[in-house]
């Protein structure tokens, strides 16, 4: 009998990751870092909102019931973990372990006990044999991140490991026989570092099979916003009862910041302003971004305006994309041809229902403008 997928996974155990979806109707993972350890877990959410976002959920649908072996890259925080746990929770090896280790949180004299185990009078210390990470997650899924850390010595037992399937401990001469799928993680360019002569070529091709990259924030800037209202919601539940909701000023600095902490940096943005904040409406001050945005760079229209900062919009697509994401995360129907009605309208009235005028003021053809005006019933 054939398996039902929805049915098989809304059976399987919890491995840490939540899936929803916000306003916008797009796929957000979120992270329990209350229920679940994890050793260094960089980012609690992810949301596919952003188009270049998006593009990533065929990739990992398609990769995940496989046993390949996956390399996802990318900045600190910005959500390898939570991915690497969502293609854990899509495979047929959800029901097994998932296991977290950051290869740089160890020194290079631990790692190694750790990874591969040990028995008992190994070395000074080894009162007892221990199984190590690879044996702990037999039958399930080995998340190694920052892999880029791990020492040359220890690269090349690694590769016999994937090449061999087995594992032995430090100490002994029996190997154990390893059914663990390996994901590996890392914020630097490997192929730099092989180039450099501080990762092995062949580990390299090895561990990417399937390669999952994943961009930083400020790249995918539509996701910045459905990011923060869902950590708003996660902070603002453990507040007493009353409602927060972030100001237009506080959105436009959201948008604009380049986050270089990514996701983390916003959560701890949004976990601060709903610490401090007062009247439910969080402000641009309330966010404590750094550097500091000043709160007169936002003033609505017919306020006076200070000097315009460096990283003030300087095109119209910077003025409107902020407005943009937040309707698209709203959700509203017939998005485009509402904003095309309201351009059009717009210009025809400014032009006093000229449409040689409003062509101009438009920048398209006159009958452009007039098969929009029949369209939209202005003629």
């Amino acid at each position: 009998m054939a398996s039902n997928p929805q049915a098989d996974r809304a059976t399987r155990p919890d491995v840490g990751v939540t899936t929803a979806h916000h306003a916008g109707g797009r796929a957000v993972l979120a992270f329990d870092c209350d229920k679940h350890h994890s050793v260094g877990a960089r980012a609690r959410a992810f949301i596919f909102s952003d188009p270049r976002s998006r593009a990533l959920m065929p990739l990992i649908e398609r990769t995940a019931p496989s046993d390949a072996n996956i390399l996802v890259i990318g900045e600190t925080g910005t959500g390898k973990e939570l991915v690497a746990r969502y293609v854990h929770a899509m495979s047929d090896r959800a029901s097994g372990p998932f296991l977290a280790v950051n290869c740089g949180a160890f020194s290079e004299t631990l790692i190694e006990g750790e990874l591969f185990g040990y028995e008992r009078g190994a070395f000074t210390g080894a009162h007892a044999a221990r199984p190590g990470w690879f044996e702990a997650a037999n039958g399930g899924t080995l998340f190694l991140d920052e892999i880029g850390d791990l020492p040359l010595s220890l690269q090349v037992k690694l590769l016999r490991i994937l090449q061999e399937r087995e594992v032995v401990r430090i100490g002994s001469r029996t190997a154990t026989p390893l059914n663990v799928r390996l994901i590996a993680a890392t914020n630097v360019d490997l192929a730099q570092a092989v180039a450099k002569g501080v990762f092995r070529a062949d580990l390299f091709y090895r561990l990417q099979v399937v390669t999952v990259p994943l961009l930083p924030l400020r790249e995918r800037r539509a996701d910045i916003l459905p990011l923060a209202r869902h950590f708003l919601q996660v902070y603002g539940d453990k507040l007493p009862p009353r409602r927060l909701d972030l100001g237009p000023r506080a959105e436009e600095a959201l948008y604009r910041h380049d986050w270089p902490g990514n996701i983390r940096e916003l959560e701890n943005a949004i976990y601060r302003a709903t610490l401090i904040n007062q009247d439910g409406v969080i402000q641009v001050a309330d966010l404590g971004l750094s550097p500091p945005i000043a709160i007169e760079d936002f003033a609505p229209p017919g306020e006076p305006h200070a000097a315009p900062p460096a990283t003030a919009p300087t095109s119209i697509e910077d003025i409107l994309r902020p407005v943009v994401a937040r309707l698209i995360d709203e959700g509203h129907p017939e998005l485009l041809d509402r904003l095309v009605n309201i351009a059009v309208r717009e210009a025809f009235q400014m032009s006093g229902a000229n449409q040689i005028k409003t062509a101009s003021a438009l920048g398209v053809t006159r009958n452009v403008v007039r098969t929009h005006l029949k369209n939209f019933g202005l003629i």
